[in-house]
């Protein structure tokens, strides 16, 4: 079984992509689909105001979307990113510090291009910042107060700047002020804000440009919540470090650690996810297993209990696709049905309630024909695609 995950950090975004509208038996255009805060137009439907259920992303076909990220961290400061089939890039939503990439710093809540790029594979997103990988290379653009743009300078960009030193990308993931990139050759770098040691050097000193995380070798896949930050090896094993005061790291401590550490009693990974302040691994039989910060039951085992060791997603199989926000989560299983589950202040479980809930309720029922879904780590907006 393939599993598909779209990484993002700041809003508590979600896409969705449908062939009908929500909860109904007629097929209608195919557009990616968006919930919950939309308080800088994050949402993409041409208006500020929260969606309850599904909205349309104004003209963005799901058909023509490679990737999508989700970026930002308060309400009024999130917004997203999508690579399209043909590499060019649409962002929209808040552009305070030049995040959408067009030259200004105006927000727009519908998508639009990104100033020059093409030929991009992958996107990310983080608090006030974004990034794009085209030919193995990096761009980036928006917020930089902590080297996050890796261009080696803490100045702001309002159009694409190439991150420094960096060839040979195959995956990138963006926390809250980091990044992190994975080569060809199984090795990660790091840049950006590094005060609780989300970098994995060894130091809480920020850096304005990538540098090499020590110790790890055929790493296969990168993802970064808001402070911390996650790697898969070939081998099925996971390593995280960073922030922890809520577990979130998974060795069974509080501690944070600048370097990498060992996730304990996870074994045949086969797909990661860092949400804010918590994290989710996909096991090869498609079970989840969650762990960190829980205050509002967005690991979904039923409780509101924080975990430091990964637990059972108890009913959940058969994920084709996961994403967190702040405190919560988004899934898409293979019958195309999307599940949520945590915090619901805004509606950003799509269910059309402001109930939180700390068990999966379902935001679009089987045979939606969504592929993948996208939430920022630190907002309340929801995306299928």
């Amino acid at each position: 079984m393939t599993y598909t995950f779209v990484r993002g950090v700041a809003a508590a975004l979600a896409l969705l992509a449908l062939t009908g509208p929500a909860h109904a038996a007629e097929p209608r255009d195919p557009w990616v689909r968006a919930w919950g805060a939309n308080g800088s137009g994050q949402l993409g439907n041409g208006s500020v105001l929260m969606q309850q259920t599904p909205s349309d992303v104004r003209d963005l076909a799901r058909a023509d979307v490679r990737e999508l990220a989700a970026g930002g961290g308060a309400d009024s400061s999130s917004f997203a990113v999508a690579v399209l089939n043909d590499g060019t890039v649409r962002t929209w939503g808040a552009n305070t510090e030049g995040q959408l990439g067009n030259g200004t710093t105006d927000n727009r809540p519908f998508p639009a291009a990104v100033a020059g790029p093409s030929g991009v594979s992958d996107v990310a997103a983080g608090v006030h910042s974004a990034y794009a990988v085209r030919g193995g290379r990096v761009l980036a653009w928006g917020g930089n107060a902590y080297g996050q743009l890796g261009d080696g300078s803490t100045t702001a960009a309002t159009r694409p700047v190439a991150v420094q030193s960096l060839s040979k990308v195959t995956d990138i993931a963006a926390g809250c002020y980091h990044a992190l990139a994975l080569r060809e050759d199984g090795t990660v770098w790091a840049w950006g804000r590094n005060n609780h040691g989300q970098l994995g050097l060894g130091t809480s000193a920020d850096r304005n440009t990538p540098q090499r995380v020590p110790g790890l070798t055929a790493v296969v896949e990168v993802a970064s919540g808001c402070n911390h930050s996650l790697v898969r090896t070939a081998d099925g094993t996971v390593k995280a470090w960073g922030y922890n005061t809520n577990g979130q790291l998974g060795n069974d401590s509080v501690d944070g650690s600048a370097a990498p550490v060992d996730v304990l009693h996870l074994a045949d990974v086969a797909r990661i996810f860092a949400a804010g302040y918590h994290s989710f691994a996909v096991l090869d039989g498609g079970e989840v297993r969650a762990w960190g910060w829980n205050g509002r039951g967005q690991l979904g085992d039923g409780t509101t209990v924080s975990r430091t060791t990964p637990v059972p997603v108890p009913g959940l199989t058969d994920v084709t696709s996961l994403a967190g926000g702040y405190a919560h989560t988004v899934a898409s299983l293979t019958d195309g049905s999307v599940l949520a589950w945590g915090e619901n202040s805004v509606s950003q479980l799509g269910d059309g309630t402001t109930a939180d809930s700390p068990t999966p309720v379902t935001a679009l029922p089987p045979g939606s024909g969504l592929r993948q879904v996208a939430a920022s780590v630190v907002a309340r907006s929801s995306y299928a695609y």
